[in-house]
C-alpha cells in the first residue's frame, strides 16, 4: 500500500489527456475522484513495473461508479496511465473488507 499526503496533484500527458474518454468513456474528474474514496484498494503492479514503479487501484466515484485505475508517481504527482469499469473479479476484491 503507497500512502500519499493531501492535496494531490495530477499531472496529465497530451497524449493521454482523452484517452481513457475515448476508450472507456471514462472522465478525467471521475479518474481522480477515486483517489479519495475511503474504500479504495491500492497496489503495485510489478508485471508492468520494469522502467517505473506502476499501481492500480480500485476506487468508487461520487456517482458510485467503480473504476479500474493504474497509475504512478512523477515528481510527487499522480500519473494516470489508464482508466476502466472494473470486471466481476474486480468488483468482488473491491467489496472484500470495505
Amino acid at each position: 500500500m503507497i500512502k500519499y499526503k493531501k492535496p494531490l496533484e495530477f499531472q496529465w500527458d497530451k497524449g493521454n489527456i482523452i484517452k481513457n474518454w475515448k476508450k472507456h468513456k471514462v472522465t478525467n474528474k471521475e479518474c481522480e475522484e477515486i483517489f479519495f474514496d475511503k474504500n479504495k484498494k491500492i497496489a503495485k503492479d510489478p508485471v508492468h513495473s520494469a522502467k517505473e514503479d506502476r499501481y492500480i487501484l480500485l476506487g468508487k466515484t461520487k456517482t458510485g461508479r467503480l473504476l479500474y485505475t493504474v497509475f504512478t508517481l512523477r515528481n510527487k504527482k499522480v500519473r494516470i496511465i489508464s482508466s476502466r469499469n472494473i470486471n466481476k473479479k474486480e468488483k468482488h476484491l473491491y467489496e472484500k473488507s470495505s
